[in-house]
């Protein structure tokens, strides 16, 4: 089953005292491309946490948010910086003294100096901390995978009925084309006689303009190689692998081979056919390029 490069999947883990959130979204590109933003206690685990995506997603850009909360009372812990504040009120007396200035200064402006109190975070527990991240991570994978393979089943439906409607129209190429080199004949065989005012032509003179003619006009080997290319295509379809650069080369090569083609006839109903081919052919490049 193919994949789509399009998803997103979302986890939330309570475990060891944390609570970790991950989300993350996935769009098109030509190569994997994690973005992952997370709070500072959590850059030991970045190398771990890219590898473990590096393993899941192969194509894609990938943009990750992680959250991380810690549950424990004794996570925070306020200290009190008595000697910042003692040298705060010292110069406080200097300046006093020294200006002529009443010194007024009360607790609760003394308090926001800086670094008369200060937040201290306890040493958090590593362990815990890594297997709350990885379960979260792991869950959103999980669900992403989850939504990029859902979308890859819709992608594969749609372009199995569009290779299918591709190989009609090489159908009806392959059965105008002798149609075309009989027509050409018939047509040059009355026109020489218009001319040369019903006198016999050889036959052989005949033969020879057609034989020109239908080699100049033969795409036997174009059809070949679509079938080919039709048929390679829908095998990767199904490998359940990740194809989307191998279908993108495939879909260029029948698009060369529909060019081809069409530079090749003068007739109408086959350039139409030709152009339609061409149509699809387009339409399945489109959605190939959200293949992973």
């Amino acid at each position: 089953m193919i994949k789509s490069m399009t998803g997103f999947g979302r986890c939330e883990v309570c475990e060891a005292d944390y609570r970790v959130t991950v989300e993350m979204k996935s769009v098109n590109h030509r190569y994997l491309d994690v973005n992952l933003k997370m709070p500072r206690r959590l850059n030991p685990f970045e190398a771990a946490a890219r590898s473990l995506l590096k393993g899941s997603v192969q194509r894609g850009k990938l943009d990750i948010y992680v959250t991380c909360e810690d549950m424990a009372q004794e996570s925070v812990a306020v200290r009190y910086n008595r000697d910042v504040a003692a040298r705060y009120l010292e110069y406080l007396r200097q300046m006093e003294e020294e200006f002529g200035l009443e010194n007024d200064v009360k607790l609760s402006a003394l308090s926001r100096y800086p670094e008369v109190f200060a937040m201290e975070e306890a040493q958090p527990d590593e362990d815990g901390l890594w297997k709350a991240f990885e379960k979260a991570l792991r869950g959103a994978v999980k669900e992403l995978d989850g939504a990029r393979a859902a979308e890859g089943a819709n992608l594969q439906r749609d372009l199995t009925e569009k290779l299918d409607q591709m190989l009609g129209h090489v159908a009806f190429i392959e059965a105008r084309s002798p149609q075309i080199v009989a027509e050409y004949r018939t047509r040059l065989t009355e026109r020489v006689r218009e001319l040369l005012d019903g006198v016999q032509v050889e036959e052989s003179r005949l033969l020879t303009e057609v034989t020109v003619y239908a080699d100049k006009v033969c795409v036997d080997e174009e059809i070949v190689r679509l079938r080919s290319h039709i048929e390679a295509v829908k095998k990767e379809l199904l490998s359940g692998q990740s194809v989307g650069r191998k279908l993108d080369f495939l879909a260029q090569e029948m698009n060369r081979e529909a060019n081809t083609i069409l530079s090749k006839t003068t007739d109408l109903e086959l350039s139409n056919r030709g152009i339609e081919l061409k149509t699809e052919i387009e339409k399945v490049r489109e959605q190939i390029q959200n293949i992973e």
